[in-house]
């Protein structure tokens, strides 16, 4: 049987105003933008790199 792909779901928790603008394209390359938006994304090792460089900004729960 295949494995199933582990997932994450990302919510912006705080805003991007004050922090260097390349944090804040990895929020939208993270598909977020504004406060409270979440995504859903695959856990694999170029999101858990965006997640690290923006994780004051964002909330992380497996799911």
């Amino acid at each position: 049987m295949a494995e199933a792909k582990k997932t994450l779901r990302v919510t912006q928790i705080k805003s991007q105003i004050g922090c260097p603008a390349d944090q804040g394209k990895t929020l939208k390359a993270l598909g977020l933008g504004r406060i409270g938006k979440s995504n859903d994304l695959v856990d694999n090792a170029g999101v858990q790199g965006m997640i690290f460089k923006v994780k004051h900004l964002v909330k992380v729960e497996q799911i």
